[in-house]
């Protein structure tokens, strides 16, 4: 199993690339003030299994994908 400090580092990296440094700071910054169960949300957001929640993310990725500049 990898690291924390592994695992938090691509994550970074993959909120920055989708999002951009000023959201990916935004979107921190709310996480880490509000009181926000991710397991709660996820259950709420993708009710089934985690090969559901993968296609679903799937899905998102591709018909949210922009052509970069």
């Amino acid at each position: 199993m990898r690291s924390t400090n592994a695992i938090m580092y691509d994550a970074y990296e993959c909120l920055i690339e989708k999002l951009g440094v000023v959201e990916t700071e935004i979107f921190i910054s709310t996480i880490k003030h509000e009181s926000f169960d991710y397991t709660e949300w996820r259950k709420d957001k993708f009710n089934g299994s985690l090969d559901e929640l993968l296609d679903n993310a799937v899905e998102y990725a591709r018909s949210n994908h922009k052509a970069e500049p």
